[in-house]
């Protein structure tokens, strides 16, 4: 059996209960190692095999899974964040499936979560946006054309780009493009949740100079749009004129 578990986005205490279970419990732990903390490597049980995924291509990680699978053996594949975002484990499922492996997926705290708590704000405010689209720029790997960030910026909604930080040039020029004022708030949220965490408040205009000023490279999610702006409206859900299933409206 393989047990698919998100780490969180980095403090190792914002893996979930289940997942750190699975982790006590594994015989083999294959792990991101360039993105997961390895603090939580430190409650796996004596004789436990650990790999580290970050030096190892997809057929190297499914010998090893099948090796473990021959002997009886339950295995963790650890991905950081939420592993169903960005998590490339599309592929791995779709070979487990071929070679009859059964396995299961523990969600995790994606890097989206955790960077709106490391901004204190919330993506979906009421007259501001209602739609958060999470996607990336397109750089050595494409993305649909449909996709591109000209197109999705029309929408004018909160947006989460992963996997674009080497990218803000063509990320602000795309982003203008679409229909984006170079003033529109952003922010650069580095290593959301880790101790050497960064939190960076710019605009569209400033992303690639922000990022520059501050030194970062990767490891961080840029977030666009004006939730992140102070003026919005109250939500219905507290309103004391609005009646709910649970609440009469006071007049």
């Amino acid at each position: 059996m393989v047990h698919i578990v998100g780490a969180g986005c980095g403090a190792a205490d914002l893996i979930t209960l289940r997942g750190r279970r699975l982790l006590e419990e594994a015989d083999v732990i294959i792990y991101a190692g360039s993105l997961v903390n390895t603090e939580l490597l430190q409650c796996v049980k004596p004789g436990c095999e650990k790999y580290d995924s970050a030096k190892m291509a997809l057929p190297e990680v499914l010998t090893v899974i099948e090796r473990a699978e021959a002997r009886g053996m339950t295995t963790v594949r650890l991905h950081s964040g939420d592993p169903s975002l960005y998590g490339a484990i599309g592929e791995q499922i779709r070979e487990f499936k071929a070679r009859g492996i059964e396995y299961d997926i523990t969600p995790g705290v994606s890097a989206l979560s955790g960077a709106a708590a490391a901004l204190g704000t919330e993506y979906t405010l009421p007259d501001v946006s209602q739609t958060v689209i999470i996607t990336r720029a397109a750089g050595k790997t494409a993305v649909p054309e449909p996709e591109n960030l000209t197109s999705l910026a029309a929408h004018g909604a909160t947006m989460a780009l992963f996997l674009s930080t080497g990218l803000l040039g063509k990320v602000s020029r795309e982003l203008t493009e679409g229909g984006y004022s170079p003033d529109t708030p952003a922010a650069i949220v580095y290593r959301a949740s880790w101790p050497d965490e960064k939190v960076c408040r710019c605009t569209i205009g400033t992303l690639e100079k922000t990022a520059g000023s501050y030194g970062i490279k990767r490891a961080a999610l840029i977030l666009v749009g004006n939730f992140l702006a102070s003026d919005f409206s109250l939500s219905k859900l507290y309103d004391p004129s609005f009646s709910t299933q649970f609440r009469e409206a006071k007049t």
